[in-house]
């Protein structure tokens, strides 16, 4: 299991490294970052069921996997997939917000908290305690609030 996820982070961070150095299109960024959210997303529901709600069994291998994929798509250089020209007032299925780029300081806090929590959150994973766990996962959904409160626009 610890080789699928060194994998699964490697191929992460190839797939966002290369590209940004090849400079997407915007379209491109788009599509990409939405895989990303969505594939965390996915992690997160994982966790979410297993040490916050208790609906599916808790099994600690899951809970690191999940947590490693989080934190390689954290740590994964997803700023590169954020131009302006990708903001809703200039691109089509977005909802980035042009603020990102109008309040850069924030932009950065936001993401620099959301990689240390998901950070915490691998760390916290890998000790096998559910009720850590849990508020870990409590403290990785404020720092996603921030930026979405923040940045992203309402559907």
């Amino acid at each position: 299991m610890k080789k699928i996820t060194v994998l699964t982070a490697a191929l992460l961070a190839t797939t966002f490294t290369l590209p940004a150095a090849a400079q997407l299109s915007v379209e491109d960024q788009i599509t990409a970052r939405k895989a990303a959210y969505q594939f965390m997303s996915w992690n997160m529901g994982k966790i979410k069921a297993q040490a916050v709600d208790g609906d599916v069994e808790f099994n600690v291998d899951q809970m690191k996997a999940a947590a490693n994929a989080i934190a390689a798509v954290a740590n994964s250089g997803m700023g590169a997939l954020y131009s302006p020209d990708s903001s809703l007032d200039k691109a089509d299925n977005t909802r980035l917000k042009p603020d990102f780029f109008q309040n850069p300081d924030r932009a950065r806090e936001v993401g620099m908290n959301f990689g240390r929590e998901a950070n915490k959150l691998q760390d916290v994973a890998a000790s096998g305690d559910r009720a850590a766990l849990a508020r870990q996962f409590s403290a990785l959904g404020q720092a996603c609030k921030a930026c979405h409160d923040d940045f992203r626009a309402e559907k």
